[in-house]
């Protein structure tokens, strides 16, 4: 995980499976599988496509939840190679490094597809975007590991603090966890996706790429929907 978490208390009794609530859970191992998705592939992600591992079993956990969201499209015909390049391609070429990590400065463009939310916020400024999400991850104790150097509003740690909110709610935090999760997909997550998707619909060649980035944006509308529902119903 690129997000740190707070381990249990030495006294906290250890968690049983029956404790947690399905939906939620799963719904928790959806994101962090789409988090892994927008990392650069490794080996197994490569063999989990290519072997229709992934797609089964994104179907298994969507099968614990009300979401409506089709899976079909999930895999690769690429060897290892293209499909490294392809990922290049798409959110690596034009990216340099930060001339100033405090305010955010690039000195090169911006590749294709940028996987930053900034990238897409032009009537915030990068500082707002980052310190708010900052603040988010502080309160529930969460934080970026200290080998990744990714900034906040990164697509990885937005989806795994998403799926973190989703587990939160499966244990322990219910409706407090929910409502955190269904503000962070209004306010930040949502945005950076629909950017995403916008892009990545513009340029050829995208492969398994350009469905990830169509499931990610059915997955997200389909949960933030959801929980409106729920939340407004209590």
């Amino acid at each position: 995980m690129t997000a740190d978490v707070p381990a249990p208390e030495p006294d906290d009794p250890p968690l049983d499976r029956e404790d947690l609530e399905p939906d939620a859970a799963a719904r928790g191992t959806v994101y962090a599988l789409l988090a892994s998705a927008f990392e650069h592939p490794t080996e197994s992600l490569h063999t989990a496509l290519a072997e229709d591992d992934l797609r089964e079993h994104l179907d298994d956990l969507l099968a614990r939840t009300p979401l409506d969201v089709a899976t079909e499209a999930v895999g690769t015909d690429d060897d290892y190679d293209t499909f490294c390049a392809r990922y290049n391609d798409l959110f690596v070429i034009g990216y340099s490094e930060y001339e100033d990590r405090t305010d955010g400065t690039l000195s090169t463009d911006e590749p294709p597809v940028p996987l930053y939310e900034s990238a897409y916020r032009p009537e915030a400024s990068w500082t707002d975007v980052n310190l708010d999400l900052a603040r988010a991850y502080d309160y529930y104790g969460v934080r970026p590991a200290s080998s990744n150097r990714e900034h906040h509003d990164y697509l990885v740690l937005q989806l795994e603090f998403a799926g973190y909110l989703a587990r939160r709610e499966a244990v322990e935090d219910g409706p407090d966890a929910a409502r955190a999760r269904l503000d962070l997909l209004d306010r930040h997550l949502r945005i950076l996706v629909e950017g995403v998707v916008e892009r990545i619909d513009n340029e050829p060649n995208t492969g398994a790429y350009g469905r990830f980035a169509r499931l990610l944006d059915e997955f997200t509308a389909t949960d933030r929907e959801e929980l409106l529902e729920q939340l407004e119903g209590e």
